[in-house]
């Protein structure tokens, strides 16, 4: 059975998760820890405990428990003094309670949700983000630095601003992974904050894993404005070493008008990835252009506190597994050719 480490947080590795758990794989979903806003921020200031929410989108992405609870999981309250936050964020915090730890606490939740795989976090520090800017000025918080225009001025730094170690499990399972998939999901706020821990780099860039990155359909203004395909790698890379990334997914399946319209409204003009660029002679991986657009439009709750950044153009789960899947099964069959020839 292959052994498949996805590297992410948010939506976009729930969306991955949630096609991927249907195959005959052995998952491992290594999550960012450092998410400090909407529910899981008042939850880090209130309580002290470490940040649930992406951790919660990963384990229902992995349950294999009823609709109606994993519909539980995810249900945000919409008044009273509970309002804004989700179920599953205030479960998870109640664990870590009573356990006396977060990593305990998980390891509960998996077995009550019937998890197919495994969660994990990233680091098993109370991890903050800082992002310092080329003009000195410095950006706490990952949530501050999602509403960031980190554009403007450019980036000198991106830090914790401890001493975070790796999730000695994190960097076991990278380096007995068959396959490590880094994305989709926001740049800057779900896939860097993994990377920049340097064991976890490191473990990546020693590991004989296939590496598989699955690009982003939209820019994020202020962040990645004008990005193409290349830069996102040049960026993933700077940490993991250049030429790492083995194959890149990217869609090339135009989403629907309103989609792009309602998007454009909130980011501005011309805010798809480009696929191709001028300066990609000298490309060290494998683009794989591929239809993995979903045509559906998620419900938001009103108490979302942060649904107005969430992203509207979305991989389709399935349509997106089925990809990852078919390039591992081709380079099986690949690697068998070579060893007959």
């Amino acid at each position: 059975m292959k052994k498949i480490v996805t590297i992410g947080g948010g939506t976009g590795s729930f969306t991955l998760l949630s096609g991927l758990r249907k195959y005959p794989v052995q998952l491992s979903a290594i999550v960012s820890m450092a998410d400090d806003g909407g529910s899981t921020g008042v939850l880090r200031d209130e309580l002290g405990v470490l940040p649930p929410g992406d951790v919660r989108q990963c384990l229902v992405a992995l349950s294999e428990s009823s609709d109606q609870l994993r519909n539980l999981m995810n249900y945000r309250f919409e008044e009273g003094s509970l309002e804004g936050h989700s179920f599953g964020n205030l479960f998870l915090s109640a664990l870590e309670k009573m356990c006396g730890d977060f990593s305990l606490g998980l390891e509960n939740a998996m077995e009550i949700l019937h998890v197919r795989g495994e969660v994990i976090p990233v680091t098993q520090y109370d991890a903050h983000l800082r992002l310092i800017l080329s003009n000195g000025d410095v950006v706490e918080g990952e949530n501050k630095i999602g509403q960031a225009n980190i554009q403007k001025f450019g980036i000198e730094k991106m830090e914790y601003g401890e001493k975070v170690d790796a999730n000695p499990r994190a960097l076991d399972r990278i380096m007995k992974a068959n396959a490590i998939i880094i994305g989709p999901g926001n740049h800057y706020c779900s896939i860097l904050p993994n990377l920049i821990i340097s064991d976890i780099a490191r473990a990546i860039r020693l590991s004989h894993a296939r590496v598989l990155y699955v690009a982003n359909m939209t820019n994020k203004s202020g962040h990645t404005a004008g990005w193409d395909v290349e830069k996102y790698v040049q960026s993933i890379e700077s940490y993991i070493g250049k030429g790492r990334i083995n194959d890149v997914i990217v869609n090339v399946q135009k989403p629907r008008s309103d989609l792009i319209q309602k998007y454009e409204r909130k980011e501005g003009k011309n805010t798809l990835v480009r696929v191709h660029s001028t300066g990609a002679s000298d490309r060290t991986y494998r683009l794989i252009e591929a239809r993995v657009v979903s045509n559906r439009t998620s419900a938001q709750s009103k108490a979302d506190t942060l649904g107005e950044s969430r992203s509207f153009i979305r991989h389709d789960a399935s349509k997106l597994a089925r990809v990852v899947m078919l390039l591992l099964e081709t380079e099986g069959i690949q690697s068998v050719l070579r060893r007959v020839l």
